[in-house]
C-alpha cells in the first residue's frame, strides 16, 4: 500500500504566466519538511500551447498531481481538489506566490493548538496602498492585508476542508474560516512564512480595487 503524504497541498492555476507558476510550485519542491504531495489543479488555462506547466509536473511526478477541469474558478478547482487529498492536512498555495522553505515545518508546529490555521505573509508590494485590500463587508472601504484571511495561507486538518466549502464569491477565505470556526477551533497566526505578492495587477483584489477608483473619477 503507498504511504500517504502528510500534507496536501493545493494550486489552482489559470492562465497564469509558467514562469511564475514554477516560482510557486519550485517554492513547494524545496521546502525543508518533505512529507508532502502537491495537487495543481488547472482550471481550463489556454495561455500554454507548448504545455510548459504539463510537462514540469511530469518531471517531479513522485510529487505532484495534476487536474484539469474547464474553467470554473479558484473556489470550485479547491474544493474539486480537496476531493483528491489523501493528507492528514491539507494547505493551499496562490499560482502567483511562494513558500519560504520552512512555512509547512512552521504551519505544522501551529496545528497543536487549532484545527485551523490563517497565517500573516511577508507581503510584496510596488507602493504603500497595495498592503490594503477590499472590505469584505464593504469593497469601496480597504483594510490591511495583515488583518485579512488570506486564501492561501489557510492549514488545517483535512476534516476541516471535506465539511466546509469555498463559496465562488468575493472573499471566499474568510468565509471559509468564519463557517469552520463555528465547528473547529481556529486561530490567525504571526509566521510571515508565505511570500505573497500584492504587486500582481491581475490579481482580484487589484481589479476591484480598479474598479472602485474608476467609479470614484467617472
Amino acid at each position: 500500500m503507498e504511504k500517504k503524504s502528510k500534507i496536501s497541498v493545493l494550486l489552482a492555476v489559470y492562465d497564469t504566466d509558467f514562469h511564475v507558476v514554477k516560482r510557486a510550485i519550485d517554492s513547494v519542491l524545496a521546502q525543508d519538511f518533505q512529507d508532502f504531495e502537491l495537487i495543481v489543479i488547472d482550471d481550463g488555462s489556454h495561455n500554454d500551447p507548448k504545455n510548459q506547466l504539463l510537462e514540469y509536473v511530469k518531471k517531479h511526478e513522485n510529487k505532484i498531481t495534476y487536474l484539469r477541469h474547464r474553467n470554473c474558478g479558484q473556489s470550485k478547482s479547491i474544493n474539486r481538489g480537496i476531493l483528491n487529498c489523501s493528507s492528514e492536512y491539507i494547505t493551499i498555495i496562490d499560482a502567483d506566490d511562494e513558500f519560504k522553505p520552512n512555512h509547512l515545518r512552521a504551519c505544522l508546529q501551529e496545528m497543536r493548538h487549532a484545527d485551523l490555521i490563517a497565517s500573516t505573509t511577508e507581503t510584496i508590494v510596488d507602493d504603500e496602498k497595495d498592503y490594503y485590500v477590499p472590505d469584505k463587508h464593504d469593497t469601496s472601504q480597504v483594510i490591511h492585508v495583515d488583518d485579512c484571511i488570506l486564501f492561501a495561507t489557510l492549514f488545517g486538518k483535512k476534516e476541516v476542508f471535506t465539511t466546509t466549502h469555498f463559496q465562488d464569491v468575493y472573499a471566499a477565505d474568510a468565509h471559509f474560516y468564519e463557517s469552520a470556526a463555528q465547528k473547529y477551533s481556529v486561530k490567525k497566526v504571526d509566521l510571515r512564512t508565505y511570500i505573497y505578492y500584492r504587486n500582481m495587477p491581475n490579481s482580484i483584489c487589484a481589479k476591484i480595487k480598479l474598479n472602485n477608483a474608476s467609479a470614484v473619477c467617472s
